[in-house]
């Protein structure tokens, strides 16, 4: 099988870390018989300083082609300044909406190898934690009417949340179905004593339910979510929730695992054309110096593999090699630990990679 994918490498950390990625996916290409073809295109800052654009046509239109889109990270400092429409992050909100891409999966897992990387305490750790963070993506107060008007106080500004029916039930029916796949729990996330946006979804969420009976619900408000997430995250297994929480809350547990260069996500919509990115930023700081964690981007590969190419083998054996190398000790820097093995970008690659290969 031919599979044309997309690679969006954009700012900072984004080429180094989506290089490893691409290495491990040509890997699994020679090891099951796949063939992929890759193509570049701009995305984020870089976008802007070639031609102004965060997301140039020829970028979406590109996507649009692919069986599949690996992006890597944008922004920085060097474009802190430029107004909200035109910043880096402007092309990953408008490629998630011109891709139709309205759900966002994360898992956050942490590993027996990393549990000393938890910031928690050992006993609320436990065994290990897999969480999956459903958000919904192209909705609510990030794509609201917004606006600023004058006021006798001054200035003032607003930002407006809306939920219609539809777009709650497409998010919640992703949800009920992962769980179905991992321990049949979904726990959905709102504001709904002060929100009536949140009572909508509530209402919403509920009715779905009823079409997967054996699926275990639950609603909790975000205030408290937040609060045990780090009390005692082994109590959730799947988190539905809207765009502004779950983008808050899925950063919150993704730091609990002890990285956020560990953790991978992806970004769907109706079809099988998908988003694969890692939840770190670009991270400038470290940038061409052979230090970033590459396997968030690894494993968002991984994901590339299972949700829009139904290669679930290839997308379980990346999973087990990055496993197997933390086993053997191997950290970068942001992981690091007494004893551990540090290494760079690209020989934590190149150790995933030979996992993978058997050598």
């Amino acid at each position: 099988m031919r599979y044309r994918i997309t690679v969006l490498p954009g700012d900072g950390i984004g080429p180094e870390v989506t290089e490893q990625a691409v290495e491990v996916l040509k890997t699994v290409g020679s090891k099951y018989g796949y063939e992929f073809d890759f193509n570049e295109e701009l995305i984020g800052g870089c976008a802007i300083d070639a031609c102004g654009d965060p997301l140039p046509e020829n970028t979406l239109q590109a996507c649009k082609k692919s069986d599949a889109v690996l992006l890597g990270a944008v922004g920085g400092a060097k474009w802190d300044l430029l107004p909200g429409d035109k910043r880096p992050e402007a092309g990953l909100l408008r490629i998630r909406a011109g891709l139709g891409l309205y759900a966002n999966l994360r898992p956050a897992v942490i590993y027996p190898a990393l549990q000393d990387a938890s910031p928690l305490k050992k006993e609320v750790v436990g065994t290990g934690i897999d969480i999956m963070v459903v958000r919904e993506l192209t909705g609510g107060m990030y794509f609201g009417k917004k606006g600023r008007f004058q006021t006798e106080a001054g200035e003032a500004a607003f930002d407006t949340e809306t939920y219609s029916t539809a777009e709650v039930e497409r998010i919640a029916r992703i949800a009920f179905e992962a769980a179905q796949k991992r321990r049949s729990k979904v726990t959905s996330v709102d504001k709904a004593n002060v929100l009536e946006s949140s009572r909508l979804w509530r209402e919403v969420v509920q009715k779905v339910a009823g079409e997967y009976p054996e699926v275990e619900l639950n609603h909790m408000y975000v205030d408290n979510a937040a609060m045990q997430l780090v009390r005692n995250p082994a109590q959730f297994d799947v988190i539905v929730t809207a765009n502004m929480f779950g983008d808050i809350l899925s950063d919150e547990a993704s730091m609990i695992t002890g990285s956020i260069g560990m953790l991978p996500s992806a970004s769907l919509g109706k079809g099988t054309l998908g988003l694969y990115e890692p939840v770190h930023g670009s991270a400038p700081d470290i940038a061409g110096q052979d230090k970033a964690n590459p396997i968030a981007a690894i494993l968002s590969a991984g994901m590339l593999l299972k949700y829009s190419l139904g290669l679930d083998a290839a997308a379980k054996d990346i999973e087990n090699a990055v496993e197997a190398v933390l086993d053997k000790g191997y950290r970068t820097g942001d992981i690091a630990s007494e004893g551990s093995r540090i290494v760079g970008t690209k020989e934590m690659g190149k150790l995933i990679r030979d996992q993978l290969a058997g050598k």
